[in-house]
């Protein structure tokens, strides 16, 4: 029997304020519907993959693109990180400033150089030579981010576990996998700071024997088990285990960094799917083949659907 198409989505583990919590549902939602319909009308996994997260880019909701938190400087540096199963090929690229949509450009260094990461100016360099990029301040600042960092610089509010990044793991219906993400980082960093999220193997992987992984917390916890990776070599010891296998991953992670907001998401080719987080929330939502959607907040609805309820 044929596999159905994936797709997986997250829209970042941590702590979601309450006023935003309806929303981050929302959108995590119409990723995964979006991802759904492109893959029921035939569409690759690399396609998927970068409307559903250039969905949440646009989102000013979540922690990516526009809505993208502020550096302990007030400035916004974007990550973005893409990777295909096929040849293994990925593309990805770090610290640039004032950049709605840098997953586009995490694509086009994966299929139009042969590198696989860009930094900083020449990352922002190679984008305009491309003819890509939303570049400016008004595409990526909204009142809600600027907000939070001068709450944030003046102590009024806590800066750690707050919900980051956006991903999406897709397998479509020839078989390619395909892993995305995109962030704006964490709350005050310093500038220059980069986390797990445009980092192969770390913040997400693609193969095409293990299947494709994306990553969200705090970066540095991430790297350090190098999670995407990981998370997909022991699952592929026991699919059917493959839950509890991303559930003791996050836990473990988060206890080694003092607690930090651990999450991942992932798709295996012959279908097995993980969604576990060791945060408070993580928005995300999942569609396979025409079933219905189901998203949430934290793991709830996604037990129950394990449980066929």
């Amino acid at each position: 029997m044929k596999q159905p198409p994936i797709i997986v989505i997250h829209g970042g583990a941590g702590t979601i304020a309450p006023d935003l919590r309806e929303a981050a549902l929302a959108g995590v939602a119409a990723a995964a519907r979006r991802g759904q319909a492109m893959l029921a009308a035939g569409a690759g996994a690399v396609d998927v993959a970068v409307a559903a997260v250039r969905l949440l880019e646009d989102d000013p909701t979540f922690n990516a693109g526009r809505g993208a938190c502020l550096t302990a400087d007030g400035e916004v540096e974007v990550d973005a990180g893409i990777m295909r199963s096929r040849d293994r090929r990925s593309g990805a690229l770090a610290g640039v400033r004032n950049l709605r949509d840098p997953i586009n450009v995490a694509r086009r260094v994966m299929e139009a150089t042969r590198h696989s990461l860009l930094v900083g100016e020449g990352a922002e360099s190679f984008a305009r030579a491309q003819g890509l990029g939303a570049f400016g301040r008004h595409e990526v600042e909204t009142a809600k981010a600027v907000e939070r960092w001068r709450r944030a610089k003046a102590g009024e509010a806590a800066i750690d576990n707050r919900a980051d990044t956006v991903g999406a793991v897709v397998l479509d219906a020839a078989g390619e996998l395909c892993a995305a993400g995109s962030t704006g980082g964490v709350l005050l960093k310093l500038p220059g700071r980069v986390g797990d999220t445009p980092l192969v193997g770390a913040g997400f992987y693609a193969d095409p024997e293990l299947g494709a992984c994306c990553c969200t917390g705090v970066g540095e916890a991430i790297m350090a088990r190098v999670l995407a990776f990981t998370a997909l070599r022991e699952v592929a010891a026991a699919p059917a285990d493959a839950q509890a296998i991303a559930e003791r991953l996050c836990d473990a992670c988060s206890a080694e960094h003092g607690g930090a907001a651990v999450g991942l998401i992932l798709a295996r080719p012959d279908g097995a799917v993980a969604i576990a987080h060791r945060s408070q929330h993580m928005s995300w939502g999942l569609a396979i083949g025409e079933g219905a959607v189901v998203a949430g907040l934290d793991l709830a609805a996604r037990r129950l659907d394990l449980a066929g309820g």
